[in-house]
């Protein structure tokens, strides 16, 4: 496979994960971290480091509203819901660090 290619279907991968993620937004990043040790914040943090590396000027808030599909805090007062002390525990448990 060409490196054109590659690329071509990591970003459609891409874009299909972040729909599938907007497609299910009672998955709280909570249950994210704890399941798969990334979020949605996570995405948008590689998504403005890598566009920072390409010397593109897309800041961290204006990738938040491309992986969300909304500005956050949209998002966040419409389907961000408190985390149960379960998820909480789990989440301590799980000890994990955030890019």
């Amino acid at each position: 496979m060409d490196d054109n290619s590659r690329t071509e279907l990591e970003a459609a991968t891409f874009r299909r994960l972040v729909q599938h993620l907007d497609e299910n937004k009672d998955v709280q990043n909570i249950d994210l971290m704890n399941l798969a040790g990334f979020c949605r914040n996570c995405l948008s943090k590689w998504y403005s480091a890598a566009a920072e590396n390409k010397g593109i000027d897309l800041n961290y808030e204006e990738a938040r509203e491309i992986v969300y599909g909304m500005p956050y805090f949209d998002w966040k007062d419409k389907y961000q819901k408190e985390a149960t002390e379960e998820q909480k525990a789990a989440y301590e448990a799980g000890n994990r660090e955030h890019n």
